[in-house]
């Protein structure tokens, strides 16, 4: 109903007008007329056609703007729930690679080396995911920009 709101208040004052001018006998197409035949001595009367097909080109080109936005607002909602989810399961993963974290460093002999590696890894995991929630414009490009910025560790 909402997407129509506007059709509906210019069938509604369509419908008022129409009522009115049988109502108090308006003759408004021949007043009309009239008004355009007193405004052919300024040539406003050929102006009338080429601002018509103005308004409808512009009317066009509206919905067609106003479509592509649609589309790219849908775009941007899916991007973010995309984004929020793969969050979730990679905080989730690196939580659990913590316990293990913790369990290799109470270890006795275990390589230091190797957990400092893991340190390097999670920190660019967490920069590489910091980095795609920050994008201010989203498209293919920016994307893989934010996450080839980030070093690769291997």
């Amino acid at each position: 109903m909402n997407n129509y709101k506007l059709t509906f208040i210019g069938l509604l004052l369509s419908f008022i007008l129409y009522i009115s001018s049988v109502f108090f006998e308006l003759d408004l197409f021949e007043k009309l007329v009239r008004l355009l035949a007193k405004l052919e001595k300024y040539e406003f009367d050929e102006l009338i056609i080429p601002v018509i097909f103005f308004f409808i080109f512009l009317f066009i080109d509206i919905k067609r703007y106003s479509k592509k936005a649609d589309i790219e607002n849908i775009k941007l909602n899916i991007y973010k729930a995309m984004l929020s989810s793969s969050h979730h399961i990679l905080n989730n993963f690196i939580y659990q690679m913590n316990i293990f974290k913790i369990t290799a460093e109470e270890t006795p002999g275990f390589d230091v080396k190797i957990l400092a590696f893991y340190e390097e890894i999670i920190d660019n995991t967490t920069h590489q995911i910091n980095s795609l929630s920050s994008l201010t414009t989203i498209d293919e490009n920016t994307i893989r920009t934010s996450v080839m910025g980030a070093e690769c560790v291997i």
